[in-house]
């Protein structure tokens, strides 16, 4: 087993900059977004189920009132603002939920230049979404409680664990956020070796036992302290910081997030909004049409996992060129990033990760 790795030095960068006006909003106010650029991935909303309609002095929308429709590929439930502006979209089968709120911009100008200008939060419900969930109280408390709410949601959270990010500490004094390692360095010197070690979770950046429902108990190793590799940062940011279920492992008892990007990718946990064909080139999605933030997303990356997926990520939005942008944890820049080092961080397009993507969830 490596030595603890000495922390190789990452420049500080702005994780998140929060505007006060952004002149463009983000996905859910666009229902059709349209592409010029060749290779961008067109985004709409596929076709209307029912739309809701008022009874008596015309529509909701005539009387200037929040309205529901519902759209398909996959189900869900759109509301509408008074002028017809998208305020929330809420997935069947999905606790995740993209409010729209105050706009912010994340960008890490060391590694990219991209930068996501965006209204979206995503945030995770205390149930799963279905037909009519509107209408039930635990909805409405929950929805009054975070409509243009700035507590931290998902993407907060993801920034948090980006170069430079500052350390945030528990009452107990234990580290629960701040810039993260990939792993610690590999130090076997075997060729076609990776530089850095994978298999580093959530509970081994925080450096403390995590007890999971199954009854196994994660153990952390001192060599992996603040490290994140790409599923234990999804685990970090979906399960420890807004307490989605996990698993002790890929497989065993009980429901809730596995362990790896394979297992994630083939659970049975949300909704696959880009099912998994295979793992070949071949099997890359033909259009990513029905991606929005929040989503993760799958890659074959490594020939050396075979029929495994390897790499996770979460899509963060568009930025302000028009590309589909998400954030991982990644070896070559040692941490979580949207940068550019290693292949840019784009879903659309013909990059490296846009042509080993394989498949999305919606949790």
């Amino acid at each position: 087993m490596a030595g603890k790795a000495k922390k190789k030095s990452r420049p500080v960068v702005s994780g998140l900059v929060v505007l006060a006006l952004v002149a463009t909003s983000g996905y859910l106010t666009l229902e059709l977004r349209k592409q010029e650029e060749p290779g961008i991935a067109e985004v709409r909303n596929v076709g209307v189920l029912d739309g809701a309609k008022g009874s008596g002095g015309g529509t909701a929308e005539d009387r200037g009132e929040e309205r529901w429709t519902r759209l398909e590929n996959p189900a869900r439930s759109v509301l509408r603002d008074g002028d017809g502006r998208i305020q929330a979209v809420f997935t069947d089968g999905a606790r995740s939920a993209t409010l729209t709120g105050p706009a912010r911009t994340f960008e890490e100008p060391t590694s990219t230049s991209s930068k996501v200008s965006t209204t979206d939060w995503v945030r995770l419900m205390p149930e799963s979404w279905k037909k009519g969930a509107e209408k039930e109280k635990w909805f409405k408390e929950w929805y009054a409680e975070y409509k243009g709410s700035k507590e931290d949601d998902l993407f907060a959270f993801a920034f948090q664990y980006v170069a430079g990010a500052p350390q945030k500490k528990d009452e107990q004094g234990t580290v629960y956020a701040g810039d993260a390692n990939f792993g610690p360095l590999n130090t076997s010197g075997a060729e076609g070796g990776d530089l850095r070690l994978e298999q580093s979770d959530f509970y081994d950046y925080l450096g403390v036992p995590y007890p999971f429902r199954d009854g196994a108990v994660g153990t952390p190793e001192a060599m992996r302290a603040k490290a994140l590799d790409c599923s234990g940062f999804i685990r970090m940011v979906l399960g420890y910081r807004a307490r989605y279920p996990l698993m002790s492992a890929d497989s065993g008892s009980g429901d809730g997030l596995p362990r790896t990007a394979n297992g994630m990718a083939r659970s049975d946990e949300g909704v696959d909004v880009l099912p998994l064909a295979g793992v070949s080139p071949e099997d890359r999605p033909s259009a990513i049409d029905q991606l929005q933030p929040g989503d993760l997303v799958f890659f074959k990356l490594d020939t050396r996992t075979k029929e495994r997926l390897d790499h996770v990520g979460m899509v963060l939005g568009y930025d302000t060129e028009g590309h589909l942008i998400f954030v991982s944890s990644r070896e070559e820049v040692n941490g979580p990033t949207i940068g550019d080092i290693g292949g840019v961080s784009r879903l659309d397009g013909n990059g490296y990760y846009a042509k080993t993507l394989r498949s999305a969830k919606r949790l």
